[in-house]
């Protein structure tokens, strides 16, 4: 994929590998951005008729990030930890444990949308942010109808999605206060024998610039 700002530049190339091994499916999605600035997140999650969580772990830093984030979460103990690094260059970490929903989506919200009808009714995940040692939040997601695109010559139909961040008590308030209020994300999959995430409009990690990422050879343009 390629990511690109709201202005059409190339901002980052965007690399995914995913291996299975029994019941669990490993999968890493990483932005190379040109100013050297780097988004990684690695996530294993169990598929046995439902999805489920197993680990996440989601690295930000670099000057396209106002603040660096290393953040991973363990479902089975439901801890959560935070690594810094202070002024001197001394590594932090601070772990905190969480009371989980079993439909907790770190880092496969993606995958959840390449198994769900295109008619399906709105419904909610669990999100643990990476603020406060990890706050839990739902997340809406709602289907918008389909959309056209092309793909290497080849005219196509996507369903669009969008996903609603749901902020409440007082994590909602700091965010009001402070102006960090996330923005809706869209994702267009595209249906069938092989469904596959076309593109992806929002935030990295729910805060800085919107970026477009699109899978090469696609085209959204009007």
């Amino acid at each position: 994929m390629v990511a690109r700002s709201e202005t059409g530049k190339i901002m980052a190339r965007v690399e995914f590998t995913e291996t299975v091994q029994g019941d669990e499916v490993t999968m890493r999605l990483t932005y190379h951005f040109l100013d050297g600035s780097i988004d990684d997140e690695a996530t294993t999650y169990r598929q046995q008729g439902t999805f489920r969580l197993v680990r996440n772990h989601h690295i930000e830093q670099g000057p396209f990030f106002a603040k660096p984030v290393d953040f991973a979460v363990e479902a089975a103990t439901g801890t959560a930890t935070t690594r810094t690094v202070d002024k001197n260059g001394k590594i932090h970490f601070e772990s905190e444990h969480i009371s989980l929903p079993d439909d907790l989506a770190n880092g496969f919200v993606g995958t959840v949308l390449l198994n769900v009808p295109p008619n399906t009714a709105p419904f909610r995940v669990g999100i643990l942010a990476p603020v406060f040692g990890g706050r839990l939040i739902r997340i809406l997601i709602s289907p918008e109808g389909e959309q056209p695109f092309q793909k290497t010559g080849q005219a196509l139909k996507a369903t669009v999605f969008r996903i609603h961040p749901e902020l409440r008590g007082f994590l909602g308030m700091i965010a009001k206060l402070l102006n960090l209020q996330p923005k809706d994300v869209m994702v267009w999959v595209l249906e069938g024998e092989k469904p596959a995430v076309m593109r992806i409009v929002g935030q990295l990690g729910g805060s800085g610039p919107v970026l477009s990422s699109e899978l090469d050879g696609a085209s959204f343009r009007k």
